[in-house]
């Protein structure tokens, strides 16, 4: 992955230092997967789709976007305190999620130019726009004095396996509920002035079209897949996902809960909004989405996320690490259990509705 760095624009790595992530089960991932599978992959059931959205991404409709322009001329001390730390940790994550996605589907691309030609392409070009989201971001984090080195982080983490079905699954989500994430917050900025206290989130627009885009490519391939739509296996891996990207996402909001708010949002009801939303596009893709209208559903979660934080108050204790791992067991279990239930809830099914008017 490291011979890809060279598509990375030299905005990548401003002069600053280099933040230390915290790892935890949130921290973004960088992830590996099976190329020979991908190679193989039969597209002919979304050939005309896969080819229309080639056509569209070397276009490139967001060629001049992610251009930093006057108004990141000035100093940043104003934003400091909660404020400061909460939108570092935001950077922080984002720009490593993002240039996750870079190097994944770059490597794909690399490794399947040959064999499949038309797929290479298409990750080809998602890599560009991941490149550019991840050094803009950098760049944001500059203007705070912390910026990573990039490249070094090819050689600095590990890497996780995910089988094909898995990428595809989770990178369909992400660049969905990333959509969610961006054009709610942009949109509430838009009537909220007063509370856009950085120029970064003047870009969300754009940039959550570029997100969108993605995920109707990674739909694209879902659907030319029917062993990942049409069996009850494939309901119970989809079920899983929804549940595990939903699980992380209000984690992580309960998290920057500070961040959220500093931008006048209430994290609650913000979560509840990217949930549902991405809930109810997933139904284009997916045979099964979970019933998030469920009385049961959302204050499970949000147990979940009130184990989350008293996980984090254990781990920040002085008490000897064994007894903390005690302590944790009982947090633990509640989790799992509420997941468990989550998972129980009767899903919705999407196969049986398509084609009617939603």
């Amino acid at each position: 992955m490291v011979a890809s760095l060279q598509n990375i624009p030299e905005t990548a790595a401003p002069a600053a230092s280099e933040p230390r992530v915290q790892e935890t089960v949130l921290t973004p991932r960088f992830y590996t997967t099976n190329f020979e599978a991908a190679a193989e992959m039969d597209l002919s059931l979304q050939q005309a789709e896969l080819e229309a959205m080639l056509e569209e991404m070397q276009t490139d409709y967001n060629r001049y976007h992610f251009v930093r322009n006057e108004s990141f001329d000035r100093t940043w001390e104003d934003i400091d305190g909660d404020t400061r730390a909460a939108f570092v940790d935001f950077l922080e994550r984002s720009c490593m999620s993002e240039f996750s996605g870079f190097l994944l589907f770059k490597e794909l691309s690399r490794k399947l130019k040959r064999r499949n030609p038309l797929l290479s392409d298409i990750l080809n070009l998602m890599a560009r726009d991941e490149a550019r989201h991840a050094s803009f971001l950098n760049k944001s984090m500059g203007d705070l004095g912390i910026a990573f080195d990039l490249p070094h982080l090819t050689k600095s983490r590990t890497y996780t396996y995910f089988p094909l079905s898995w990428v595809l699954y989770t990178v369909y989500l992400s660049e969905k509920i990333g959509y969610w994430r961006y054009i709610t917050i942009f949109r509430h900025l838009e009537k909220h002035p007063e509370h856009k206290f950085h120029p970064l989130f003047d870009y969300f627009n754009s940039w959550c079209q570029d997100e969108n885009r993605h995920g109707d490519i990674f739909k694209a391939l879902v659907r030319s897949q029917p062993r990942l739509w049409n069996n009850w296996r494939a309901r119970l891996w989809v079920r899983f996902f929804l549940l595990s990207v939903f699980a992380t996402h209000a984690l992580t909001v309960r998290e920057r809960a500070d961040f959220y708010e500093s931008l006048g949002l209430d994290p609650v009801e913000y979560d509840r909004e990217v949930i549902c939303q991405t809930n109810k596009t997933a139904k284009g893709a997916f045979p099964v989405v979970l019933n998030t209208g469920h009385p049961e559903f959302f204050p499970r979660l949000q147990r979940c996320s009130d184990n989350n934080v008293k996980m984090q108050a254990i781990d920040r204790s002085s008490q000897p690490k064994l007894l903390k791992s005690i302590r944790k067991l009982p947090v633990m279990a509640s989790t799992l259990w509420q997941l468990l239930r989550l998972y129980a809830i009767a899903p919705i099914d999407c196969e049986a509705m398509r084609g009617t008017v939603a």
